[in-house]
């Protein structure tokens, strides 16, 4: 059963029936993965009629994208701080041919796709917020503007954003499913972990002593490593794994692909060192070989309670009646790259469920709350 917040008072100052439509259209324009170039000319054209500058930056030409950045900024009327919105414009598959179904005041797929709330959803909050800070005349500082690209599976539009562009050094990215009010002030760092066994071919039945198993060394390695959840702050897992042939050939080469995450940068380089021994030592017990090679995806960050940034989202959620949370995450988000890049950032709650999946869903309600959270902190900035 959904929670919905209640409000303590006032009239609501978003238009709702305006933010519903503009989501439900962006779900139903495809921007898988890479593939983002129409959505973002979407938008684009939809922030220069508001009246912003807007960018596009070269990012996809380093990461292969048919798209670049969205970057855009309304100019203040006030002398408040510089704030920065952002959120990812590509979706997860299976997520073209998005038709969306509406019932009892939640918005679903029709279950062949997912839905695209993570993270259109924050990108209609945004919108809608701004545009309603434009029509009703609304103080506020400079406000800047980041849509990024391929996001999911490395967050590379974030880390190659043109950040020449950008003065802001705070930054709210609407990307949780937790409701609008709850506060992503912590997230982990992720090491990428491939590992390719290397052994010797023979005759699985003439001579197999004759050669060295790179199935045997990669089930021994696995078979050693401290995996899932290690402690409170640190997960590992094995996600993908590939190699083999004729059974009657002792095969030469495996590969998996694994990564561990911690909220410590130390506990992450001991459980990464870890699994890199455990393969050294498989390999070197069946007298094969191993290359192993590590890859940090992002940087962990911390944004503390006490922090500005923090007490003005909760302030801006006592102003609406929202009850304000701070949590971690366990999950990656351009958040992390923000703050790695000097942007003091914490990731917003914008309630969608079961995002990554067919049953993903969001309430109505959550999103009218998300775009009135993000108006509500312009105005605690202005």
């Amino acid at each position: 059963m959904a929670s919905y917040f209640v409000k303590l008072g006032g009239n609501t100052m978003i238009n709702k029936e305006r933010l519903l439509e503009r989501f439900l259209e962006y779900i139903q324009i495809d921007s898988p993965t890479k593939l983002e170039r129409e959505f973002a000319e979407h938008l684009m054209k939809e922030l220069e009629k508001l009246g912003l500058e807007v960018y596009m930056d070269d990012a996809g030409e380093k990461v292969g994208s048919n798209s670049g950045n969205v970057i855009a900024k309304l100019k203040g009327n006030t002398d408040g701080e510089t704030i920065l919105f952002s959120a990812h414009m590509d979706t997860v598959s299976p997520g073209e041919g998005i038709k969306p179904v509406i019932k009892d005041g939640v918005i679903y797929s029709d279950g062949t796709t997912v839905l695209g709330g993570d993270d259109k959803a924050g990108i209609a909050a945004i919108i809608e917020a701004v545009q309603t800070v434009i029509e009703k005349d609304i103080p506020h500082g400079d406000i800047e503007i980041v849509f990024s690209i391929f996001e999911e599976g490395g967050l590379f539009g974030a880390k190659n954003l043109d950040y020449s562009k950008l003065r802001a050094k705070t930054g709210f990215v609407l990307d949780s499913g937790g409701e609008p009010g709850h506060i992503v002030v912590q997230g982990p760092a992720q090491n990428k972990i491939n590992a390719k066994f290397i052994g010797k071919e023979a005759h699985a039945g003439v001579e197999p002593e004759n050669g060295i198993s790179a199935i045997q060394m990669a089930a021994e390695a696995i078979s050693k490593m401290k995996l899932l959840r290690i402690d409170e702050e640190t997960t590992a897992n094995i996600g993908f794994i590939s190699g083999g042939g004729p059974t009657n050939i002792v095969t030469k080469e495996v590969e998996f692909h694994a990564e561990a995450r911690s909220l410590s940068d130390e506990k992450l380089k001991e459980q990464t060192d870890h699994m890199v021994k455990c393969c050294e030592e498989a390999a070197e017990k069946f007298g094969g070989r191993v290359e192993v090679d590590v890859v940090n995806a992002y940087s962990a960050f911390k944004v503390e309670e006490d922090s500005e940034i923090v007490q003005k989202v909760k302030k801006a959620c006592e102003n609406l009646g929202f009850e304000a949370i701070t949590m971690t995450s366990g999950g990656g988000s351009d958040t992390n790259v923000l703050n790695a890049k000097g942007i003091t950032a914490v990731n917003l709650g914008v309630g969608m469920r079961l995002a990554h999946t067919v049953d993903e869903h969001l309430y109505i309600k959550d999103l009218e709350n998300a775009a009135e959270l993000v108006l509500e902190i312009i105005k605690e900035y202005a």
